[in-house]
């Protein structure tokens, strides 16, 4: 968090640069950020001079800086950049500000290699900070250029990855690369490993058509081919036996991966003793492991951005963001045939999905490389079993789509946009009859890293600290009567939650007289679905004599900060309600039921065995499972910024137009085909 590294360098000088590359906003803001702006003009005494690098253009600011006698910055993109190469347009989330030399070039120290050789890096919890970030990236495939996919294949393991690097870049030139020079490594790559496979990783900026490599067709043959299409690179040193480069990042992150990669240039991570080095740098002589590498490199040395926030943040931050974004990417990239959608409902679908390639809106599976999703109110049964089913065949192998647990301010049946949807390739999570991705998720976080309980938490204080729920809707905060309070939150009736996820009660009124059975000294307050106040659902209760309060018009958490139990079917108020520690007694089967956080009296799947815990239950349903749309940029973002985004209120409201016309659809249509 800030605070706890140097997060830009010290002093606060102007600076002076020289080339085109400065006029980028994102990076003239980041330095302004740092305290160093960007200026026009002639720099004085105290000022500095910018360079890219060692670009073409960079002999421009050193001319300026040796006849000015002021100092001479290097400026580089950070090691965890963007989703794709700076050639394609897209601004970095950090920079590399060096006032002593350049990464990638051996022939002066740099910054980076003087806290390699000199800071202690032994703090604990920075060694933690690090280990669990090297984690996070591998588990996310975050990289340099994170546009990759994790789901294209690689080549069975057993080879050997050859790094190939872009023609005549700076880094190259530094660490003496050439053709020849490449074609020595992949030389020695062979005769140090008779009958190996050899895979060639292409350099994204070539992959792109951006700069031509050093590898050609000519060097290829029956033990070696090309890798070009956006796999992972953490799949590629995964299944490597050995990884030879000359100074690429990806050996860097093969040392991360557990590899000594041979390296056949100076890169800032050969020396230390965690590389097989050609040419070895004699001043370089300290022994580091990868976390101490890591945690120089990604914490102490760069200054990193937060885009929806516009301020300097920490790694962790960064990895939140580029994981929103390259998660959106992945998904998207190929398009998406979107089916059972009413007409509201497609502008805020093309937000959130058409990035990459607008979405096509039809009731027909796709005849491309399109994915195809469907309302999962729309979808027939169950993926397993769509085909065959009278009016579900064209949706085999469809996702299922949803709104989130964090909406909106204002109702969906309102046709308020909502800021978080799920897609789900399994099932989806208010249907227990079949398996969903929330549930292998919620299975999978039985165990968290350090930060991943750290990061859960923090965002269960956040969303209790301001009071946040699925609509947030506002209202009153009654005062409750003294005595044991028990809530009972009403649903919808014919939503597909309690159409699928309840058994013997499936009311209103039935779960207010279970309640009332199991609890008959208790205060009893009876909560009525939102929807259903507003006139939009189904499920209002004739006969309320069995509640001691009926809570019209209040705010959910307000009454969820006074309770002592909560009885439901399969409402998410039991969910929230587990965030501010309230016991919660389930009837039906919820997506958190089952996992030992809840007393279940309905029937739940067995198959729910893992035991996560509040904090991997809410890392799985808050973090995983759902995307995150921010209403500002207009971007991809974690779920830390649409909590930021409703607590400030700076969301889309329902206007006079969206409440005339979603009473209209509480007219003509009450079933799951509405946004709920």
């Amino acid at each position: 968090m800030p605070g706890r590294e140097r997060v830009g360098p010290t002093g606060h000088p102007r600076l002076f640069a020289y080339n085109g590359g400065f006029l980028n906003r994102r990076i003239r803001r980041i330095l302004t950020l740092a305290g160093a702006p960007v200026r026009a003009g002639l720099p004085g005494p105290g000022d500095a001079v910018a360079v890219w690098g060692d670009s073409p253009t960079a002999w421009r600011g050193q001319a300026v800086a040796q006849r000015r006698g002021v100092p001479l910055w290097r400026i580089e993109d950070a090691f965890l950049r963007s989703l794709h190469p700076g050639r394609a347009g897209e601004p970095p989330l950090g920079l590399l500000i060096d006032r002593t030399g350049v990464h990638f070039d051996a022939a002066h120290p740099s910054d980076l290699e003087t806290l390699l050789a000199t800071h202690p890096l032994d703090e604990t919890s920075m060694l933690g900070r690090a280990r669990d970030a090297i984690t996070r990236m591998r588990e996310a495939h975050l990289s340099k250029y994170s546009g990759v996919d994790p789901g294209l294949p690689v080549p069975d393991p057993g080879y050997v990855l050859v790094v190939d690097q872009t023609r005549g870049d700076a880094s190259v030139r530094a660490s003496g690369g050439d053709r020849a020079r490449f074609r020595a490594m992949l030389a020695a790559a062979r005769d140090e490993n008779p009958g190996a496979r050899i895979l060639i990783r292409t350099h994204p900026e070539t992959a792109s058509g951006f700069r031509p490599g050093h590898f050609d067709a000519s060097d290829t043959g029956g033990d070696a081919m090309f890798s070009t299409d956006p796999v992972s690179p953490w799949h590629l040193v995964d299944g490597a036996v050995a990884v030879y480069t000359l100074s690429s990042q990806l050996g860097f992150e093969a040392i991360l991966a557990g590899h000594r990669p041979r390296v056949f240039g100076q890169p800032f991570y050969a020396g230390w003793g965690l590389s097989v080095d050609e040419t070895p740098l004699p001043r370089r002589g300290r022994t580091l492991t990868a976390a101490q590498l890591f945690a120089a490199a990604m914490i102490l040395y760069p200054v990193w951005y937060d885009p929806y926030r516009d301020r300097l943040c920490d790694l962790e931050s960064v990895l939140d963001t580029l994981d929103a974004q390259a998660r959106a990417w992945r998904e998207d990239r190929h398009g998406w045939v979107a089916s059972g959608m009413r007409l509201w409902k497609r502008r805020p679908l093309q937000r959130f999905y058409g990035r990459e390639k607008r979405v096509v809106f039809s009731d027909h599976p796709p005849r491309d490389t399109r994915r195809h999703m469907v309302w999962a109110g729309r979808a027939g049964p169950g993926q397993s079993d769509q085909a065959g089913q009278s009016g579900q065949s064209d949706q085999a192998g469809a996702v299922r789509v949803e709104d989130g647990f964090l909406r909106s301010r204002g109702l969906g049946a309102e046709l308020v946009p909502p800021l978080s949807l799920v897609t789900d390739d399994l099932g989806i999570y208010y249907d227990p009859r079949q398996p969903s991705r929330l549930e292998a998720l919620i299975a999978q976080r039985a165990t968290l890293t350090p930060a991943q309980r750290t990061r859960a938490e923090a965002l269960i204080a956040a969303l209790t600290g301001v009071g946040l729920s699925k609509y947030n809707l506002g209202g009153t905060a009654p005062t409750l009567p003294a005595g044991r309070k028990v809530l009972v939150p009403g649903q919808v009736e014919d939503d597909a939650s309690i159409l699928t996820g309840t058994g013997a009660v499936s009311s209103n009124a039935g779960l207010l007289r279970a309640a009332r059975a199991a609890n008959p000294g208790a205060v009893l307050i009876y909560k009525p679905h939102p929807d259903v106040e507003a006139g939009l659902r189904r499920g209002a209760v004739d006969d309320l004599s069995a509640a001691d309060l009926v809570a019209t018009g209040a705010d959910p958490a307000a009454l969820l900060s006074q309770l002592d139990e909560l009885w439901t079917m399969t409402s998410l108020m039991g969910f929230e309600a587990l965030l501010r520690g309230v016991p919660v007694v389930t009837l039906g089967a919820p997506f958190y039921a089952g996992w030992g956080l809840t007393d279940d009296r309905g029937e739940v799947p067995a198959r729910r065995t893992a035991r996560p815990g509040l904090a991997g239950l809410v890392h799985a349903a808050l973090i995983d499972y759902p995307r995150y749309f921010d209403p500002v940029t207009g971007q991809p973002c974690p779920v830390e910024v649409v909590v930021e985004r409703l607590a400030a209120g700076a969301v889309a409201h329902p206007g006079l137009a969206n409440r005339l016309l979603s009473k209209l659809q509480g007219i003509f249509a009450s079933r799951a085909d509405l946004w709920r």
